[in-house]
């Protein structure tokens, strides 16, 4: 009893050193713009000029549209791409299987500096820098989503697939007619993984848009100078961006636990 105890305590503590920033951010973006520096865990008087102030510095509306679209549509490709890999490497069979499957997971393992360049000038030559496309197809195809999707896979009863094409269903039909409703739980934690790691990457978005006011990873660099740090717009800026993924977890919450029960489970 004494060890669950402890146990809980331990995770809660650790609960709340992880809270605590997301706290100390919002607080800081409610003070008074000459309380930010203050070191009070309570923001008292509450403000909101840091809002109103970020708010007409920057275009946040037109920002978050334009993020949303590419977390969406990489996170999206990602999982579809993802889904269609692992789908093949653990149904099929075919010759060099393993092997072509430790070349695709490889791929993870290569630095983003490495095909940083070549994609850059890619694009260049296709015209497609400076645009939201630019940003989204190069990052379309991700070898983590075919990793962990296979390893589920791999555990998918093969006596459902065989009924399958017994009844005369396709490979295709098989896929989302059988499988995919079982993934569901899976492809929901992994969708919300690849998205959040959409939504914060800046330095490909800033290479290819090269506009500051493009999306809010850049949006928040309007608030940085050499002069210093305009520290409460910039707070209040990265609380709103943070709201839709909130919002996004709480919506997929369910979906999210079952995928984990669900691994436990096997």
């Amino acid at each position: 009893m004494g060890r669950k105890i402890a146990g809980h305590l331990v995770l809660g503590l650790l609960s709340l050193a992880c809270l605590f920033p997301i706290y100390w951010l919002y607080a800081t973006s409610l003070r008074a713009p000459g309380d930010v520096y203050s070191l009070s865990p309570l923001p008292w008087p509450l403000s909101i000029e840091h809002y109103t102030d970020a708010l007409s510095k920057i275009d946040l509306g037109r920002m978050l549209l334009n993020t949303t679209i590419v977390a969406v549509l990489t996170a999206a490709g990602q999982l579809l791409t993802g889904l269609l890999a692992a789908y093949a490497f653990a149904a099929w069979r075919f010759p060099f299987q393993r092997l072509l499957y430790l070349v695709f997971v490889g791929t993870w393992l290569v630095p983003f500096q490495v095909t940083m360049l070549p994609n850059y000038v890619l694009l260049s030559r296709l015209g497609l820098l400076n645009t939201l496309a630019g940003v989204i197809i190069p990052t379309m195809c991700s070898a983590l989503g075919v990793l962990l999707l296979r390893q589920h896979l791999l555990s998918f009863p093969k006596e459902l697939l065989e009924a399958a094409r017994m009844d005369g269903r396709s490979s295709w039909g098989t896929l989302w007619t059988v499988v995919v409703p079982t993934l569901r739980p899976v492809l929901a934690a992994l969708g919300i993984l690849l998205m959040i790691n959409s939504w914060n990457e800046y330095f490909w978005p800033a290479m290819v848009l090269q506009r500051e006011n493009s999306v809010v990873q850049l949006g928040l660099r309007s608030f940085m100078g050499t002069e210093g740090n305009d520290w409460g717009p910039l707070m209040a800026t990265a609380g709103l961006t943070c709201l839709p993924v909130f919002a996004l977890y709480l919506f997929l919450q369910r979906h999210i636990v079952n995928a984990f029960v669900r691994s436990g489970l096997k």
